[in-house]
Parts: structure tokens; C-alpha cells; sequence
């Protein structure tokens, strides 16, 4: 037995109440379960319940025996004062608050159909990373969807934060907020950090200085990023270092970034810092105004003009210092174009709609995703594989939370998925 089944059974009132009664033969009745309290303190809060006839209102703690109130150090805790009611799974032992007075308990252990149990233990004990692996054709369409809908909130809610945090480290500067995520989402996780570091050392206010002057930016980006070559005599690398040398000392830029920040094996040339460096200054030279810019943002295939644009000669031609490319071009593809939309530009329109309070934005950011192709990852060829195929972003992202948050934490419970599979008879 899990605490977390003790949960579901009182949060749904799944048990047997008749003759209920406490270990001292007092009968009780349930007008009220109370609210789950995902805090600190009791369980459930604005319990209602009729105790010996009498109606008390407050809080309900849960254990599965009685006797981990002491052992969780509850009886000398003046939080849980206010527990009118004890549930357990087995009642071992009477418990008491801290003035000593005894507490009322009910013991559930032997009022849960068989079947329910059955099926939980099913669910959670079973050796697949999706616990319901087995179960999954068995869940409607609209359970999947309507716990789609609600891990996808979830996601950009997550997201939305994160966005908040840096504006508030950038002094509520929005421009400067899109333009560091921008930076992080360029290093397309492997070097997302380097990037991201990269960007708070280079104020996107310096950028825009020399926007007029694409040398100056790509001097101040590749410098910052300490990704010169001082091995090799390049005339281009030469031209943009002697550029580099000069603004770093009229901005006083520290360059805290080493070579041992960027990882580069296994890398594609396209991926090669170099190259996503080279993409990230024509974009930054051609959007000075890059969070106004993401805003106006209404569907996936208008982002070309903000993405999209060939690189200097020298990067055409090269991924690294020196060393000449197979292909030319390298102007950035429209799945990394997809990935900036699905993790810059999307948690921007969220935050900056939750900031204003104004749902248009979250509503433009949705509707971004529902155009934009599923992403291709490991997560989402696992339900790829169980015949729930993510067609759009929306799915994918949402698929996404709900195997990182519910199911490798087999929360099956907090899952309606779960929770209809638990229930079914």
C-alpha cells in the first residue's frame, strides 16, 4: 500500500461507509472530504465532517499506518492541531495532537473493493517505463485528449516561469529577455549553457549598436564566445579579431567563456557552434527589434523573414576556422527554425501574455503549436510506438510532460489516464 493510493481512495471517497466508525466506536459521516493540499501540513484542508453527531470543519491526515504520526513527528507539530480526522490504511495505533488529546481515526483497510486494488498494483508494478503500456488502447479519445489539454498547461506554465525569471534578472527588459533565450535555444541543448552565457556577457544593446555593421557583430559574438583560432593565421578570423580587440575594450567586456565550454564531438558541421554563431548574427543584424518581432508571430510559416537570411561568404563556405564545408550555404532549416518557435518564441507569448493578462497571447502561442510539425525525439517515438503518434507541437510538447512528469514518476494517479484504467472494472 502507497500513500498516494491512501490519497486517491479518500480524495474520490472510494470505500465502503457504511457503519463507519473510529477505533473507539465513535460513527462517522463524510459531508466533505476536503481540498488536497500539495503544501506543507495536513493533507486535506475544509474537511466537513460528522463525528459522534457533531460537525467538525478542518483538516484530515493521511498515513497508511497510524502510528507514522509520531514518527513523522506530527504529535509535537502545532500545524496539525487542527486534524479533526485520521485516515489510514491500518490502524495500529491511536495517535494524539500536541496537547495530548486524542485524535479520531478511521482505518480503511478493509473497505476498498478488491478490483480497485488490483488494478492500481496492475498499473504501478508493472516493469514498462508508460506504466499503462499494456492498457493504452483501452483509454478513450477523450481522456487522451483532456490530459493532453492539461500537461501541455502545465508545460508552458513551466516554461512561462522560467521566462519571468530572467526577465526579472534583466530588469523587466523584454528585448534583452529574447534576446538571451534566443542566444540558449541556439545552442540546441548541447551547448545551450555556453550560449547562454555568451549572451549575458554581450548586452543585446551592444548588438544593436552595430547592427549596421555585420563584421562588428560577428566580431563581438564569435570574441565574446572565445571561438577564435589563435593557431591559425585566417585573414577573415584576423579581420574580425583585430575588430573584436577594439570593442572589447571600449565596452569593458569580460570574456568569460574557454574553449572548454563548447562541446563539439559528435556534432554535425551544421551544428558546430561556429555555424549556429554565424546564423545567430545574421538574425540578431536583421530583427532589432527581436521580442516585437517574435509577437507578431502568427503562424509558423511567417517566420521566414525573421530566420532566414544567407550567411557571410566566409561561413558559407566553412563550418570551423580553416576548414571548408562539403555543402554550402548553411543558413538555418526549418526544424531548428521550428525548435526556436517551440521553445523561445512560444514561452515568450505565454509569459508576456500571464504578465499582461492578456490571454490573446497565450492563445497565439497555442495556436503556433497546433501548425507546427511534432517534434522527432526518443519521448515522442515512444508513444509513436503505442499508436498515440504526436501529429503537431501541441501534441509533442504535451506527450513530452506527460512522460517526464507522470509516468517515469509513475503518477499514475495524478493521471486521468491513470485514473480511468484504476477505476474500470
Amino acid at each position: 500500500m502507497q500513500e498516494a493510493f491512501l490519497h486517491f481512495i479518500w480524495k474520490f471517497q472510494y470505500f465502503d461507509k457504511t457503519e463507519l466508525a473510529t477505533r473507539d466506536h465513535q460513527m462517522v459521516n463524510v459531508l466533505f472530504p476536503g481540498t488536497h493540499n500539495t503544501d506543507a501540513g495536513p493533507d486535506f484542508s475544509e474537511a466537513k465532517i460528522i463525528v459522534a453527531g457533531l460537525q467538525w470543519n478542518g483538516q484530515v491526515e493521511l498515513h497508511v499506518k497510524a502510528s507514522e504520526w509520531k514518527h513523522h513527528g506530527h504529535h509535537t507539530d502545532p500545524a496539525y492541531d487542527n486534524v479533526i480526522l485520521h485516515v489510514v490504511w491500518d490502524n495500529d495505533k491511536p495517535v494524539q495532537r500536541t496537547d495530548g488529546s486524542f485524535i479520531p481515526t478511521i482505518e480503511l483497510k478493509n473497505r476498498v473493493d478488491e478490483a480497485l486494488i488490483l488494478n492500481y498494483k496492475h498499473l504501478i508494478n508493472n516493469p514498462f517505463t508508460i506504466p499503462c503500456h499494456e492498457q493504452l488502447q483501452q483509454v478513450s479519445d477523450i481522456t487522451w485528449v483532456t490530459m493532453l489539454d492539461k500537461t501541455l498547461t502545465e508545460r508552458l506554465q513551466q516554461k512561462a516561469a522560467l521566462v519571468i525569471e530572467v526577465l526579472e534578472a534583466n530588469n523587466n527588459d523584454w528585448e534583452e529577455t529574447a534576446y538571451r533565450l534566443l542566444c540558449r535555444n541556439m545552442g540546441f541543448k548541447i551547448n545551450s549553457e555556453a550560449f547562454y552565457e555568451l549572451a549575458k556577457s554581450l548586452p543585446y544593446k551592444i548588438i544593436r549598436k552595430h547592427a549596421d555593421s555585420p563584421l562588428q557583430v560577428e566580431a563581438l559574438l564569435f570574441g565574446q564566445a572565445n571561438l577564435f583560432d589563435d593557431d591559425l593565421d585566417e585573414p577573415y578570423q584576423n579581420e574580425l579579431k583585430k575588430e573584436y580587440a577594439f570593442l572589447k575594450n571600449k565596452y569593458s567586456l569580460e570574456q568569460n567563456l574557454t574553449s572548454a565550454h563548447w562541446k563539439l564531438l559528435r556534432l554535425r558541421p551544421a551544428n558546430f557552434p561556429t555555424v549556429r554563431l554565424a546564423q545567430l548574427s545574421k538574425i540578431l543584424i536583421n530583427n532589432l527589434h527581436l521580442f516585437n518581432k517574435f509577437l507578431t508571430i502568427n503562424e509558423a510559416g511567417s517566420v521566414v523573414e525573421i530566420f532566414k537570411f544567407p550567411l557571410s561568404d566566409y561561413w558559407q563556405k566553412h563550418y570551423q576556422w580553416g576548414k571548408e564545408a562539403a555543402k554550402t550555404g548553411h543558413e538555418i532549416g526549418q526544424s531548428s527554425i521550428d525548435n526556436i518557435l517551440i521553445n523561445t518564441v512560444v514561452p515568450l507569448m505565454v509569459a508576456y501574455g500571464t504578465y499582461m493578462d492578456n490571454n490573446i497571447y497565450v492563445d497565439k502561442a497555442i495556436a503556433l503549436l497546433e501548425k507546427i510539425k511534432s517534434e522527432k525525439n526518443k519521448i515522442v517515438d515512444i508513444w509513436t510506438n503505442l499508436e498515440r503518434k504526436p501529429l503537431s507541437a501541441y501534441d509533442s510538447q504535451a506527450v513530452i510532460q506527460l512522460f517526464n512528469n507522470y509516468c517515469k514518476r509513475r503518477r499514475c494517479l495524478s493521471c486521468s489516464i491513470g485514473l480511468s484504467l484504476v477505476r474500470s472494472k
